[in-house]
Order: structure tokens, then C-alpha cells, then sequence
């Protein structure tokens, strides 16, 4: 039997008051109900720039990992990828454990709030870590060396070593409003996304081919100035 997709929320179906919301348990094997819930999330996201998503993962480590076959990992690596270049601030926030299916979503998100006894569980198959994209975003966002153990025993990590890594940004015991105040503060989320993107460029571009695109973007940051004290 399919898992049960993950549940999309639109203004107001989250405790939290943002544009649009995202929940997805842990416990969930990668089906096309949860890539089609992503994907939704994502087209609602890009057909209103500038807002926020967040993203609710919930306790759980699949039994059957990742469950389907290649081209569903493939559908879902690229439904994580269109969740992570969103032109909106996406904030996750953890309640627990937060495994499989969850962890690689919280992966992508741009800010995450975790409550002191989360923890995270690298997902496995066959005994083994899991060979995703899960290792290449641990890898580009912490470094080779913060993450060489993880990666080569798959261990569980706790809320606060993932703060310390970096993985985590904050702990909180009221993690709904630590993201209601982080979705405040975070500013437009088409500028972000804009950010996002140099800063994911900057490890393979050389200073030449970097420095086209972050002129166009300091461009558009004198515009938007301009206008705004206009």
C-alpha cells in the first residue's frame, strides 16, 4: 500500500502564519504522492514570488528505504531541487526524530529550528547510508571534514551537535514561534533566492565567471533601493 502523501497547507493551515506549508513524515518511502505534495507546494511558491514555505518534518524513519525504483529517487532528488531554489524563504522546523524522507526536505530549507531533543538520522539502506544527494548537501553546505564521520557511519546526531555543525541554526521549546519571528525578519524572498544561488555557485566558479552574475544582482539591489526611496 502507497504511503500517505505528505500534506500541503495554503494561508492558514499552518500554525504558523505564512504562505504556504509543507508537512512530511519521516516514516514515508519516496512514492509519487509525496513528489506530486512537493511539486505543489513548489508551483504555489513560484506563482507568488517573494513569500515563504515552511516545512514541517515530523517523527518517523522508513522501514522500506527509500521504497519505488530509480525513477522515483530521480523524481525526487529534482522535487527536492525545486524546493531548495524557491524564490521564498523556507524554514524548517523539527519535532523529534527526524529521519529518511523528513531529513533529506530539512536539508533544503534555508533556516531550521529544532526543539532540544530532536535528533537526526542519516537514512539507510541495507545497513548502509543511503548514496542520495543527502551526502552532497551535507558535504557542500558543512565541508568534507565536519561531515567525514557521519557520512562513513551513518550515526545519529543530536539537535545540539547539529547546531554546533551548523546543520541545525537554532534550538527552541516553542519551535512555531521561533519561525513565526525568523519568517518575519527574513525580508524578500525573490532577493534571497537570488543570494541563495551565488552563494551555491561560488565553490565551481572561478572570479571571473562569478562576477557577470553578481553585478547583475548588485543591479538589481540598487533598483529596488532606488525605487524604495523614491
Amino acid at each position: 500500500m502507497p504511503a500517505p502523501a505528505a500534506k500541503v497547507g495554503i494561508s492558514g493551515d499552518s500554525p504558523i502564519s505564512t504562505d504556504l506549508s509543507l508537512k512530511i513524515c519521516g516514516a514515508d518511502p519516496v512514492t509519487r504522492q509525496l513528489i506530486d505534495s512537493v511539486n505543489a507546494v513548489c508551483a504555489a511558491a513560484e506563482d507568488r514570488p517573494g513569500g515563504s514555505v515552511l516545512v514541517r518534518v515530523s517523527a518517523g524513519i522508513a522501514d522500506r528505504w527509500p521504497g519505488g525504483d530509480i525513477d522515483l529517487v530521480n523524481k525526487w532528488e529534482r522535487a527536492l531541487r525545486r524546493l531548495e531554489m524557491l524564490p521564498a524563504h523556507t524554514i524548517g522546523v523539527i519535532d523529534g526524530e527526524c529521519g529518511g524522507t523528513a531529513l533529506e526536505a530539512l536539508l533544503t530549507t534555508d533556516y531550521r529550528i529544532a526543539t532540544p531533543e530532536s535528533y537526526l538520522v542519516p537514512p539507510a539502506a541495507g545497513g548502509d547510508l543511503w548514496p542520495g544527494m543527502l551526502i552532497y548537501r551535507l558535504t557542500t553546505q558543512l565541508g568534507i571534514a565536519a561531515v567525514r564521520n557521519l557520512v562513513v557511519s551513518g550515526a545519529v546526531m543530536s539537535a545540539q551537535d547539529a547546531v554546533a555543525l551548523g546543520l541545525v541554526d537554532e534550538i527552541a521549546q516553542d519551535p512555531p514561534s521561533t519561525a513565526r519571528t525568523a519568517l518575519h525578519d527574513r525580508g524578500d524572498g525573490k532577493a534571497l533566492a537570488i543570494r541563495r544561488r551565488l552563494l551555491f555557485e561560488a565553490p565551481t566558479h572561478t572570479f571571473e565567471e562569478a562576477l557577470g552574475v553578481h553585478l547583475a544582482a548588485c543591479h538589481r539591489a540598487l533598483r529596488a533601493a532606488a525605487g524604495a526611496s523614491a
